[in-house]
């Protein structure tokens, strides 16, 4: 099928790829920067960890983590593990139930997540600058909505069933 010459390119390719491309250009500035700074050595889905820690408030559950990331309970425990050997968290017990660990970012964590903040920041200001603040508005609302959807696919999935029939 050949494309139009008056329809933009982006009209050819699906949203999920879309979706890809643009997570990529946010993971190359900051992947670049964060190399520039000298915090070459974080993990693939370190950057999610230490730029979510970032914008939490203090110590965070190792369980909400896993969750977020929706990664397996093994896995997050590599990340977290290759990213306390690297000096970007510390792990401590729960204060409240010793059960549980929680994680914190340390002096060095705090700083590439700084780097990766202001690199996110700058490809925002451009993005900003070549879509203008209406567009920029309406992507956002759209991709929450899309969130949204999963969140409901989610809740809908572990809601009982009234029949009392297993999902």
């Amino acid at each position: 099928m050949a494309m139009a010459e008056d329809t933009p390119w982006f009209e050819h390719v699906v949203t999920p790829g879309l979706l890809r491309h643009a997570r990529t250009t946010y993971g190359v500035a900051m992947r670049d920067a964060l190399e520039a700074a000298g915090y070459n050595d974080i993990p693939r889905n370190g950057l999610y960890l230490i730029g979510g820690l970032a914008l939490g408030k203090g110590a965070t559950p190792l369980g909400k983590l896993i969750r977020d990331l929706r990664i397996s309970k093994q896995a997050a425990g590599q990340l977290v593990d290759a990213l306390v050997m690297r000096g970007y968290l510390d792990r401590a017990v729960d204060a409240d139930d010793r059960r549980k660990l929680t994680i914190t970012l340390t002096e060095r964590g705090k700083g590439a997540a700084a780097t990766q903040a202001k690199a996110r920041e700058k490809v925002d200001a451009e993005l900003l600058v070549r879509a203008g603040k209406d567009d920029v508005a309406a992507m956002r609302r759209t991709l929450a909505a899309l969130i949204d959807i999963r969140r409901q696919r989610e809740a809908a999935n572990e809601a009982p069933d009234p029949s009392g029939k297993t999902q």
